[in-house]
């Protein structure tokens, strides 16, 4: 075991996958020194800043044996490479027929919290989950990130892998040697039997600390973290609600067309779960505005751990 931060999993990870196959390669505007000192420019390549050429040069050399990483930066800037990912990389292996494997991975940091103003703080990745064609997971944790980022290098389709900034500051003990994590599958962070809380991203962390608030008033509460949401993990949030009969998707975007909708769906979808709720499904999104820039404003829009446990403390009340 090694103690690692979010960020140093990350490029852990990405180290590791570059020593087992020199297919691998990545692109970036500012790749990390270490892996250009151990790598070189032929596979650590320090770009313009054209996330559209970047995009368009990794879904080519993908079909042509190669397993780019691409590193976006913000999810802001993924934004400029959208028709090649639209349009191409996540079509271009069925109109292929299948034959031909396109191994990409797009990587984008999401800055919700980290006072980057309304421009750099959104999440963008259920923008990504609609795109048929295209996987996208969502690691909260230094070792999700490590396992899942190896996973997705390893992977034959496109996939998209959103980091948050405020996980920066995050620290675990993350396995040595070669550890995956199995794209879509949740991992319980927490079990528990009176409410299921399903948490994105870093929205685990707050998720965490709300169930441990609770927990001192006898409320038990399971906290569920998707870590892919394409493929999403049904089966596990289902079983979880037909235990619990309650259900908080915390989700730090805006809620018309979320991941948190399409949480409560697959919920509201099965009769075997959507029988056994003793309370309304209740999605904590933040509102369809602008992250300001003001620390206060930002924290104020932005779901939190008091605002999950008021949540929380509502459903308790229907029953």
């Amino acid at each position: 075991m090694t103690r690692l931060s979010y960020g140093a999993a990350l490029e852990s990870a990405l180290a590791e996958e570059m020593r087992r196959d020199d297919r691998v390669y990545t692109m970036a505007t500012s790749p990390s020194p270490a892996l250009l000192a151990e790598y070189g420019p032929a596979r650590v390549k320090r770009m313009p800043i054209s996330e559209a050429t970047m995009t368009g040069i990794a879904v080519g050399s993908a079909g042509c044996g190669y397993r780019p990483v691409v590193h976006w930066g913000s999810v802001t800037f993924a934004f400029m490479a959208f028709d090649q990912v639209v349009n191409q990389a996540c079509k271009i292996r069925y109109m292929f027929g299948g034959q031909r494997d396109f191994p990409i991975v797009f990587r984008a940091r999401y800055g919700n919290g980290t006072r980057s103003a309304a421009q750099h703080s959104q999440t963008g990745y259920a923008l990504y989950a609609h795109l048929a064609g295209l996987k996208v997971a969502l690691p909260s944790s230094p070792a999700d990130a490590h396992g899942l980022l190896k996973s997705a290098i390893r992977d034959n389709n496109p996939v998209v892998v959103f980091e948050a900034g405020r996980s920066d500051s995050l620290e675990e003990d993350v396995e040595d040697g070669d550890t995956l994590v199995p794209i879509g599958l949740a991992s319980v962070k927490r079990p528990g039997t009176d409410v299921t809380v399903v948490a994105l991203g870093y929205m685990v962390v707050p998720a965490l600390a709300a169930a441990e608030e609770l927990t001192r008033e006898g409320t038990s509460v399971e906290v569920i973290d998707p870590r892919t949401l394409v493929p999403l993990d049904v089966e596990t949030i289902r079983q979880s609600i037909r235990k619990t009969g309650r259900l908080v998707v915390v989700d730090e975007s805006a809620p018309v067309c979320s991941m948190a909708s399409e949480i409560a769906t697959v919920v509201a979808e099965d009769w075997e779960s959507c029988r056994m709720l003793r309370a309304p499904v209740r999605r904590l999104c933040m509102p369809a505005v602008p992250v300001p820039f003001s620390p206060p404003l930002e924290d104020f829009v932005l779901p939190d751990q008091s605002r999950i446990v008021s949540t929380i403390r509502e459903l308790l009340d229907y029953t």
